[in-house]
């Protein structure tokens, strides 16, 4: 059953931003998933709870909106985007999609803003970015609600109704994180922006600070990819024979004509391909004896003392390494 919206305009439920459904199959990073169901309706009872869950979220934000606070219209140009960037682009069909529905329908929910903490007769967009930007390509005033918000109320209304409202790639909350962190806001703020605990939080941040953001940036969304995908991305680059060869295949023309996805398949194909496969070897002793096993990747060679063979001289070797270091110097020059 059709709704009345803030403006007065029939709307669906189910259309949470302008037209737009809710994803619904991703659980929030950090909280418990559903137990699996092994039928067809457990499955479709498990979707359409997230669906209600999702409607319900919206439904109380724009309540929380309305109350209280007029709905203006403002010219698109005197609106700055927020502070704090969210999202790693959206694709040119989606935004296209966005911008004819609101042709042919208007703009259904309005956008909050706050006044321009710097900049007198100018606002700063809490949420909305979507929004903004295709009403800017129209060319035609942006429906909005005006509150003053201080920075950290900002992030968390920013935050919250990306949860509500839209289904954020992985590495786009865990950037988005990383950047609240590094603006001195607490974990606290940030967990409540994102809807996360603790542990999945840190997580989170942790992927983030282990990949170069050319990288990331490069890539962008890469909705289907999670936490555990991009940890192995890491792993693969976090080398230093791997980072100038993904830095010169991102910036290839083939490889900035790919879909988001596909961009970070194909960048981990050349890493996975890349990578020297790990050899091992045992050394044997002249008394035929097999003391030690090495074993070497292209990032390090691993000595391994068998006690049985030989004991102690794993300590033996041990005691001498800096003689062993000292020699190595000299006959290297190093």
């Amino acid at each position: 059953m059709a709704r009345k919206n803030l403006i007065g305009i029939s709307e669906s439920p189910l259309a949470p931003e302008d037209g737009e459904r809710p994803a619904v199959g991703r659980p929030i990073a950090g909280l418990a998933p559903a137990q699996r169901s092994t039928g067809l309706v457990g499955g479709i009872t498990r979707s359409l709870s997230n669906i209600t869950q999702k409607v319900e979220r919206a439904e109380e934000l724009e309540r929380q909106l309305a109350e209280g606070h007029a709905i203006v219209e403002l010219d698109p140009e005197l609106i700055d985007s927020s502070f704090i960037i969210d999202r790693l682009g959206v694709a040119p069909d989606v935004q296209a999609m966005l911008v004819q529905q609101i042709r042919d329908h208007g703009q259904q929910v309005p956008i909050l803003v706050r006044p321009h903490p710097a900049e007198s007769g100018r606002y700063q967009v809490a949420y909305g970015h979507r929004r903004l930007a295709a009403l800017r390509e129209i060319g035609i005033k942006v429906k909005a609600v005006i509150r003053n918000l201080n920075d950290e109320q900002l992030v968390i209304s920013q935050g919250q109704e990306n949860n509500a409202r839209t289904d954020l790639s992985f590495i786009e909350r865990a950037l988005f994180a990383t950047r609240l962190e590094d603006r001195g806001f607490s974990r606290e703020t940030i967990m409540s922006a994102l809807g996360v605990d603790k542990a999945a939080l840190s997580k989170m941040i942790a992927v983030v600070r282990r990949l170069p953001l050319d990288i990331i940036e490069a890539i962008g969304a890469a909705p289907g990819f999670g936490r555990r995908r991009w940890m192995e991305l890491a792993d693969l680059i976090d080398r230093d024979d791997r980072r100038p060869k993904a830095l010169d295949f991102i910036s290839t023309a083939a490889f900035k004509a790919l879909e988001s996805d596909q961009r970070f398949e194909k960048l981990f194909a050349l890493l996975s391909l890349a990578r020297k496969p790990s050899m091992a070897e045992t050394w044997i002793a002249p008394d035929r004896s097999r003391p030690v096993r090495i074993r070497e990747t292209d990032a390090e060679t691993t000595l391994a003392f068998s006690k049985k063979a030989a004991p102690g001289f794993a300590e033996f070797v041990r005691q001498r390494l800096e003689a062993l270091y000292l020699e190595y110097q000299r006959e290297t020059g190093d």
